[in-house]
């Protein structure tokens, strides 16, 4: 193995080992085990396809980080289901809300967080580049995803009835399906807006470390390749 083996494989190693080790915590007495799955489905779905996929489409360290985020603000919400979280009880209380805002912070995240993953996606594998036309792209996907997910949230309700409401968290709110809409467009766009240029730096040197990998496995003009024993 080469020297560049602990630095590739490091970080998102150490990610994954995290994110398991969250995903176990958070399963362990959930208030609600059915909401746990719903909730954690996300994470029990992506954390494998990115270990399968890690090999032939590695991502970009940012984009790793912020997928580990995404994953503990879903795991911390599944655990204790979204209107129950401590930290969003917290700060109820101290501004005097009139409900736990956790899962507004929960959608937030789920335009910020997916709206980089959907840049990184059209940026190496369609022909648009940093522009008008990718940034329209990137918001138009990532609110399409949160309205999927409203979607799936009703889905589940008209199929399950009463187990559905923690996982449906609308706290009496009959604008909560808009708000969070807006919430996950808002994330994507402020996504975009903050980490564009940290993002086409990555990408340009995850290219060239690529690259570089590739001319390195290749073999060199007149060099003999070993051959098997007669």
């Amino acid at each position: 193995m080469s020297s560049r083996a602990p630095r590739r494989y490091g970080e998102p190693t150490r990610l994954l080992v995290a994110g398991v080790a969250l995903l176990a915590l958070s399963g362990i007495g959930p208030r609600d085990r059915f909401t746990w799955f719903l909730e954690t489905g996300p994470v029990l779905i992506g954390a494998p396809l990115l270990v399968v996929t890690y090999r032939r489409f590695p991502l970009t360290p940012l984009l790793y980080r912020l997928l580990f985020v995404h994953a503990a603000v879903l795991m911390l919400g599944g655990h204790y289901t979204y209107a129950e979280v401590p930290l969003g009880q917290w700060v109820k209380d101290w501004l005097g809300l009139a409900r736990n805002h956790y899962d507004r912070l929960g959608h937030f995240a789920q335009g910020f967080i997916p709206a980089v993953l959907i840049r990184e996606i059209l940026l190496r594998r369609t022909p648009l580049r940093p522009g008008g036309w990718l940034f329209v792209l990137v918001t138009a996907v990532a609110l399409a995803v949160s309205a999927l997910y409203e979607l799936i949230e009703w889905w589940t309700a008209l199929a399950t009835g009463e187990a559905a409401q923690a996982f449906l968290g609308t706290q009496g709110d009959p604008w909560d399906t808009q708000w969070d809409m807006f919430l996950a467009l808002v994330g994507s766009v402020l996504s975009q807006i903050t980490l564009a240029h940290l993002h086409d730096r990555q990408l340009a040197l995850l290219a060239r470390s690529k690259s570089t990998h590739r001319r390195a496995e290749k073999p060199r003009p007149g060099s003999c390749r070993p051959t098997p024993d007669a």
